[in-house]
């Protein structure tokens, strides 16, 4: 087996916040190759966060996001396991990107939510984004309610 590239193994950790184990088990599988190794890892954080999904979520956060226009608006309640995690800046981020998905979006319910191509990425659906931060922070995390205002022209 071909050891992993200490060079590769550092920007991919840093990349993807995946664990220095599971760069390192990415680029030894893929024999150095980086962009392999990117899509290792994409695939094992997928089943990562498949089998946390049973877990339940009590904590979390409620986030609210503005557009600078001051029309439209949103909330949302993101939950995961713990308060740890939930005071997590990669938590937060998340839950920032979700108001601002529903502010644009403007998606009926969570589940038309999670479905939606992420405005930032249109490579990425809404769910998607949800599972990667899952893998990285390693507990379950559930949009649960969203909530959109708008003022009327």
């Amino acid at each position: 087996m071909v050891s992993a590239n200490i060079e590769l193994l550092k920007k991919l950790r840093n990349e993807t916040s995946a664990s220095i184990a599971d760069c390192r088990a990415a680029l030894e599988e893929t024999e150095n190759d980086y962009k392999k190794a990117q899509e290792w890892l994409k695939k094992r954080g997928l089943e990562k966060a498949e089998k946390k999904g049973d877990r339940e979520t009590a904590q979390g956060l409620v986030e609210s996001y503005v557009h600078q226009n001051g029309k439209v608006g949103a909330m949302v309640e993101i939950l995961c396991e713990t308060d740890f995690v939930a005071r997590t800046d990669e938590f937060k981020h998340l839950a920032h990107e979700i108001a601002m998905q529903v502010s644009a979006m403007n998606p009926k319910n969570a589940e038309e939510l999670l479905k939606q191509d992420y405005i930032r990425d249109s490579s990425l659906k809404i769910d998607d984004l949800v599972k990667q931060t899952i893998a990285k922070l390693g507990e379950n995390i559930v949009v649960k309610k969203i909530s959109r205002l708008e003022i009327s022209e």
